[in-house]
């Protein structure tokens, strides 16, 4: 299975991916914006995080999608679809992407695509997503998307790499909300593609 947009396809993680995604998640800011990403970031680590993401996926248990971009044939950033309860209809939602591909609407385009898929084809009615308070970046597409702030847990998170104790924004997207909120959001992603 996968999800095609203009620029993008995001498809399932193949073993041999393991170098963008070293590349990608070995950057020392991915590591300092996400609970579990290691730095540094090595060859073992990718490997290992591929082997468990195929398993969960064959499983049905989770999606992490790895992001390609067409044009230049590279893995840019993941995308998951976690946590997935079929009986609650519910999912937790979390991504990065590779700082040289970061600010041109990559991870919007992206997010288009997997709601789309968590909405429609898995029949979900609400998507969670959880976002250190200080990640200024991650906070803005949430809502940028249409998630709405529901709570925040204070000092609830150790980060893995500097121990720091971190704030926790909690944020909810419910189907009905993101049918009402997609066209505006593909207008505006059109623009920018457009722009470039």
């Amino acid at each position: 299975m996968r999800l095609e947009t203009k620029r993008l396809i995001l498809r399932k993680p193949r073993m041999s991916d393991w170098k963008d995604i070293m590349e990608g998640a070995g950057d020392l800011n991915i590591s300092r914006r996400t609970l579990t990403i290691p730095h540094p970031y090595k060859k073992s680590h990718a490997i290992k995080w591929l082997k468990e993401s195929i398993k969960k996926w064959d499983s049905k248990k989770a999606y992490a999608f790895l992001i390609e971009l067409k044009e230049e044939r590279k893995i840019i950033g993941t995308i998951g679809l976690m946590h997935i309860n079929l009986d609650s209809r519910t999912a937790e939602t979390g991504s990065w992407i590779n700082k040289k591909y970061q600010k041109k609407g990559y991870i919007t385009e992206a997010k288009i695509a997997a709601n789309n898929f968590a909405f429609n084809k898995l029949k979900l009615r609400k998507l969670n997503s959880s976002v250190f308070s200080d990640n200024k970046a991650s906070n803005n597409v949430q809502r940028k998307v249409g998630y709405k702030l529901e709570g925040i847990r204070k000092k609830h998170l150790i980060t893995s790499l500097t121990k720091e104790i971190k704030d926790e924004n909690l944020y909810g997207l419910f189907k009905e909300d993101w049918k009402k909120k997609l066209p505006k959001l593909k207008k505006k992603l059109n623009k920018k593609i457009k722009q470039k």
